[in-house]
């Protein structure tokens, strides 16, 4: 074969796998005629396995009454899994298609059987997930055959696995890996149905490739790329055109221009950050709550035991602590990040184990973090925005949880606004006032410590910082580069903030206050920062609880520009200009 053969086959390849869709309507109800279907079966059949154990089996399905019975299987599972949404994802949800079990003339069901080839079939001895890894092969070969024969492919998901195999006879030992539809469609969508809805986003190659070891990101033949620096990079002021636009739009809706206080600005900004206006509606949303352990602790900072902080983990992912109540009466996810809980925690749904350290050293004798732990942690922080915004969520919020945090939290509010560490050390859980003075001093002693003034800013983060400040503070930088708004919880997340400021003032832009904290390093925070709280009631529980509470003020602001006639379309007399 001459190379101009081999690169015209390699194109096809390529544009057969670029075309590759996930199909759920459009099906056209002719058959698939038996030559066609064979030949997508025999490239399934060709695909790799390990030790040559071919561990799948096809089961055809074409007979309309067990297709119907098998898509109210479906649709059960579909209804239990709507139930578990919140409010916009599950009206999102609503309306999607997700399944053309009776629409497709065939359907397929992919079997694995995991005890295919004997007691040790070459290279399965270490790892026996490999046989339903190699039917995922088959699946793929499936799926690339049918569509360079023009045929779409769904997969659904949609199953009680244990009446599924009952409905079709398998054999107790065999798992459904896969059940898809298949048959001529009417077209093939430009673009995945998902991605399209807008429910999620296809993430960037750049993000997935690691040269040597996991963390030393670069695509092949590129240097190795630094995440912080990329981010920072990514990020751009505030679009003014926009901006104009907003206000302009503002001043011509149906309300006195500027009745609506600091949510017109909000709106305002919100259109910057879009580069649109209207700006995107900022739902659905998410809550991170980044968990962590302080070494500080054992200098007698809190009355509160260290295990707290694990065992506030369990409740977040219970649904039991005041974040989940508020995120459940607002309509928002939540997300609970290990990136240092001193604690193993067992996993857990909405558990994301991203530990870098058991919790930080105590800043009173060396640093909190060593550079590279630092680094880390911002970096996972900047992946868990990148992944919350992929999956589909269009305004983020910060969560924290970590016993003794507010001690760190003064010494970072301390170091990057100058305010005297007296007046910015707050009372945190409720300590007495020995403890308060004690605490007091124990600041202070770590500042002297470690002179943080004129230090880079990621240099104070590591000697007096947590590792969940460090996370919020690449989960702001996360934001800003993706163009989504987070909204700030209290004095953990103001802290943070004043680190992503640090290292690129444009951040804020993405920013918004959700609250004003008890705490009174939080007050020195955004005042230094230029932020106006949206709501001022005394909060001082962290957790992202502010931020929740906030969230409608912020998606009000927003809902405005998108809702309310503006005085010509609602035939409304505007007030007269002054001549």
């Amino acid at each position: 074969m001459s190379w101009e053969s081999e690169a015209v086959h390699a194109d096809a390849v390529q544009r057969v796998i670029a075309e590759r869709r996930d199909i759920r309507d459009g099906f056209r109800p002719d058959p698939v005629d038996d030559a066609t279907l064979t030949r997508v079966l025999e490239a399934a059949h060709r695909a790799p396995s390990v030790g040559l154990t071919q561990p799948w089996d096809f089961v055809i399905i074409r007979d309309p009454g067990r297709r119907a019975r098998v898509h109210a299987l479906a649709e059960r599972q579909r209804r239990i899994y709507a139930a578990s949404l919140v409010p916009s994802r599950a009206a999102r949800f609503d309306g999607m298609k997700i399944e053309a079990i009776r629409e497709a003339p065939v359907n397929i069901a992919v079997t694995c059987d995991p005890t295919r080839g004997g007691r040790n079939p070459l290279g399965r001895h270490s790892q026996p997930r490999t046989a339903p890894y190699s039917v995922a092969c088959a699946v793929q070969n499936l799926w690339l055959a049918a569509r360079a024969e023009n045929l779409g492919v769904g997969w659904v998901s949609f199953f009680d696995e244990r009446e599924l195999n009952a409905e079709l006879g398998l054999p107790e030992h065999l798992e459904v890996v896969a059940y898809l539809c298949v048959g001529h469609v009417e077209a093939f969508p430009p673009a995945p149905q998902l991605a399209l809805s807008g429910w999620a986003h296809r993430r960037p190659l750049s993000w997935a490739v690691h040269n040597e070891t996991y963390g030393r990101r670069g695509l092949p033949g590129e240097d190795t790329v630094n995440l912080v620096d990329e981010t920072i990079a990514a990020i751009r002021p505030l679009d003014e055109a926009a901006m104009r636009d907003a206000r302009d739009l503002q001043n011509r809706l149906t309300k006195p221009p500027g009745s609506l206080g600091v949510l017109e600005e909000v709106s305002v900004r919100l259109a910057g950050l879009a580069g649109q206006c209207p700006p995107p509606l900022p739902e659905p949303a998410a809550v991170a709550v980044f968990a962590a352990d302080h070494g500080v602790h054992a200098r007698g900072v809190t009355p509160w035991p260290q295990e707290v902080t694990a065992q506030m983990v369990a409740n977040f992912l219970a649904g039991g602590a005041v974040v989940n109540a508020f995120a459940r009466q607002v309509g928002a996810e939540v997300s609970v990040v290990d990136v240092g809980v001193a604690a193993d925690l067992d996993p857990a749904p909405g558990l994301l184990p991203r530990k870098i350290a058991k919790g930080t050293a105590d800043l009173t004798r060396g640093p909190a973090m060593t550079a590279d732990q630092a680094r880390r942690a911002v970096e996972t922080g900047i992946e868990v925005a990148r992944d919350l915004v992929s999956g589909g969520a269009r305004c983020l919020l910060t969560g924290d949880m970590g016993i003794a945090n507010t001690t760190a939290s003064a010494a970072l509010v301390a170091a990057f606004t100058g305010r005297p560490v007296a007046e910015v050390t707050g009372r945190g859980t409720g300590i007495d006032d020995a403890t308060h003075a004690h605490k007091i001093s124990v600041i202070a002693a770590a500042l002297d410590l470690h002179r943080p003034a004129g230090r880079p800013p990621l240099e104070i983060l590591a000697a007096v910082g947590g590792l969940e400040h460090a996370a919020l503070a690449g989960f702001i930088l996360g934001a800003a580069a993706l163009r989504v708004p987070v909204v700030l919880d209290g004095v953990i997340a103001g802290a943070a903030a004043l680190v992503a400021a640090a290292l690129c003032p444009d951040a804020l832009g993405a920013c918004v206050a959700g609250h004003r904290s008890a705490e009174p390093g939080h007050s020195a925070t955004v005042s230094h920062l230029g932020l106006h709280p949206l709501v001022d009631l005394e909060l001082r529980l962290g957790e992202g609880t502010g931020a929740l509470l906030a969230l409608p003020l912020v998606q009000g602001a927003v809902r405005v520009l998108h809702e309310v006639a503006t005085f010509d379309s609602a035939g409304v007399s505007d007030k007269p200009s002054r001549t």
